[in-house]
């Protein structure tokens, strides 16, 4: 199945495919891990049961999000010691302490207090309860923090020096956790893991509000969810620019790969929107581009020279093509989000944001489409790193455990079988706890089911009193 590949390609492969199933839990859990206590503390605050129902109605999800998020996590961790050990050997004083430190302050932060999240209610207190909820949100954010920070360490490396057997020693802590690149992917993956929730949020609200738009949980998660997209989107498209101009800054040859710009342009370089990248002719095909636009934006100037990569050495160039196609799908994610955002907002001004059943299914069709962004930026910065580990200070071909091409591909067949397997069972799940009804709680109903939500037959004579988040 795999012949003819090589050991590096294939260990390559490996682990970018169990990255690839792993982000995409963490990008949601992350994001859901807030939005459970924000509806928690929205529900001590206004004792409104639909925060409560909405709640419980997440808080399952999200503990099988979790622990599939662990799992695939764990698996990772064992490539550096089977596939990278010459990586691991050089790089491990550095990073191998900030692993550490996000296990010890993170990870278990989040398992010490998930069982209380999810069944302490009644046990610990109300109060207690929504401590445990909150340092589980942190948690999950704690997580994110160290581990953005080896990874940034990797993109833009500093506090370190190399002893005589090769190794990155540590030198300065502080500028090895807050690296060059360190604040603005942090701030681009979290907001991009916010939005990956939202829009799933909204996806399941949409979804039930096709089936019913009265049901008042569906609507108030729908709701939030919109407001998160309208707030959101426009402050993770700032931060991405910010990324951007801290990439050209640190790392030129991955946004000329990103730009797609073969050649320098002394006179201010076009913004190519489409086009195929030609390798072997160093250009790109069919492209359709803007003059002068891509200096505007990356220094500012419309006749601000760029340079491309025929100021780079061929050895150290990226795959252009891998990167050129992932920015574009990432940026029109981010564009599509902001669209909706905007439209939800038009249709909430008007009042027809829970009747307005194209927008629901636009809206669904929308839902996975932020685990796609955060895999595309994702790929965009990996291969774009390349061919370093380390960036402009090892080389991936240099990082690799002297294993044979046969004994990778065998694990990779493994773990493909496996992972499609265990993970698709889980996905199936979580989409089968997603369809379920949220509440029985609507505008209008008789009595019985507005009871059993915690409402009053006075209440349920006003529906006005039952909030819907409008």
């Amino acid at each position: 199945m795999f012949e003819g590949f090589s050991a590096e390609v294939l260990a390559r492969f490996q682990f970018a495919f169990t990255v690839s199933f792993h982000i995409i839990f963490p990008a949601f859990s992350i994001g859901l891990a807030s939005f459970l206590a924000v509806l928690n503390a929205l529900y001590l605050g206004t004792r409104d049961e639909t925060y409560l129902t909405l709640f419980n109605y997440w808080k399952k999800i999200f503990a099988v999000a979790f622990g599939m998020g662990v799992v695939s996590g764990i698996v990772m961790s064992y490539q550096f010691g089977t596939n990278w050990s010459v990586f691991s050997d050089r790089a491990g004083p550095v990073i191998g302490p900030l692993m550490a430190y996000e296990v010890l302050s993170a990870f278990f932060l989040e398992a010490g207090f998930l069982g209380i999240m999810l069944f302490g209610r009644d046990r610990v207190g109300e109060k207690l309860h929504m401590f445990a909820t909150a340092m589980v949100a942190f948690g999950t954010l704690m997580s994110a923090t160290w581990i953005l920070s080896v990874n940034s360490w990797m993109q833009t490396p500093a506090g370190f020096s190399i002893n005589d057997a090769g190794q990155f020693v540590p030198e300065d802590w502080w500028a090895i956790v807050f690296n060059p690149s360190f604040p603005y992917r942090l701030v681009h993956m979290v907001l991009a893991a916010f939005l990956t929730t939202a829009f799933v949020v909204a996806a399941v609200g949409a979804y039930h509000l096709l089936r019913d738009h009265r049901n008042a949980c569906a609507r108030r998660m729908f709701s939030m969810a919109m407001w998160m997209a309208v707030i959101v989107t426009p402050l993770q498209i700032y931060a991405g620019d910010l990324h951007g101009l801290n990439t050209l800054k640190y790392q030129p040859a991955k946004v000329m790969a990103m730009e797609g710009h073969y050649h320098s342009y002394p006179d201010g370089a076009p913004l190519i929107l489409f086009g195929i990248p030609n390798p072997e002719e160093k250009r790109i095909d069919y492209k359709i581009e803007i003059p002068k636009l891509s200096s505007l934006i990356l220094k500012h100037g419309l006749n601000a020279p760029l340079d491309g990569l025929d100021t780079i050495p061929d050895e150290d160039e990226p795959p252009v093509a891998i990167v050129f196609w992932s920015f574009r799908i990432m940026i029109a994610i981010g564009f599509a989000m902001l669209g909706v955002g905007l439209l939800s907002l038009v249709l909430r001004i008007r009042g027809r944001l829970y009747e307005t059943r194209i927008f629901h299914r636009i809206t669904m069709l929308m839902g996975p489409t932020g685990f796609i962004a955060v895999l595309a930026g994702w790929v965009t910065t990996e291969v774009g790193r390349q061919p370093f580990t380390v960036y402009g200070l090892m080389r991936t071909s240099d990082s690799l455990a002297p294993v044979e091409a046969p004994a990778v591909a065998a694990s990779l067949i493994a773990f493909i079988v496996v992972y499609f397997f265990v993970f698709g069972a889980g996905t199936f799940y979580i989409l089968r706890m997603m369809g379920k009804e949220p509440s029985t709680i609507k505008l209008g109903l008789d009595v019985g089911p507005i009871r059993s939500a915690g409402i009053t037959p006075a209440q349920q004579m006003k529906p006005d009193t039952v909030s819907v988040g409008e």
